[in-house]
C-alpha cells in the first residue's frame, strides 16, 4: 500500500507541468563545468565574451532560470565566424545545448532568448530574457 502511495505521489508530480505542480521540486540539472568530449571550450550563461582559435569547437550550455521556458532560438549572426556542429549530446530537461565550430577569424554573436512561463488563462508579463555572447575567433 505504501509502494501504491509514493507511486501515485510520484506520477502526480512528474505528469502535472512544473509551473502547476505545488509542492513538487523540479530535478535540477549538474552544473557543467568542462567541455563534452570533442569540444574545446564551454560557454554557459556566465559568460559574455570569449576568444578562440579558428578550428576550435564551442560547446554552448544554457540552464533554464526558474519561472522561465527553456532557452530557445540559439542563433548566430554570422556563420562564416561560427558554424553550427552536432553536438550528440541530450540535454537534461531544462538544459539548451548547441555546438560551434570557429571558421574564419572575426567575430560573431550567439543569441538565445527565454519567456515566461504563464499558466493557461491567466495574465501573463510580457518580457522575454536574451543571452548574448561574443566570440571573437583568431
Amino acid at each position: 500500500m505504501r509502494f501504491l502511495l509514493v507511486l501515485v505521489t510520484l506520477l502526480a508530480c512528474a505528469c502535472a507541468s512544473a509551473r502547476a505542480c505545488q509542492g513538487c521540486t523540479a530535478p535540477t540539472s549538474p552544473i557543467v563545468t568542462t567541455p563534452a568530449p570533442g569540444f574545446d571550450v564551454l560557454v554557459t550563461e556566465g559568460d559574455r565574451a570569449v576568444t578562440v582559435k579558428s578550428g576550435q569547437r564551442l560547446e554552448l550550455v544554457l540552464h533554464a532560470k526558474p519561472g522561465m521556458s527553456e532557452w530557445s532560438d540559439v542563433n548566430v549572426d554570422d556563420h562564416t565566424v561560427l558554424r553550427a556542429v552536432p553536438t550528440g549530446i541530450m540535454a537534461a530537461r531544462g538544459v539548451t545545448i548547441a555546438g560551434y565550430e570557429a571558421g574564419r577569424p572575426g567575430t560573431a554573436t550567439i543569441m538565445a532568448t527565454a519567456t515566461p512561463l504563464c499558466s493557461p488563462g491567466q495574465a501573463c508579463p510580457a518580457f522575454a530574457m536574451l543571452f548574448e555572447v561574443r566570440v571573437t575567433v583568431f
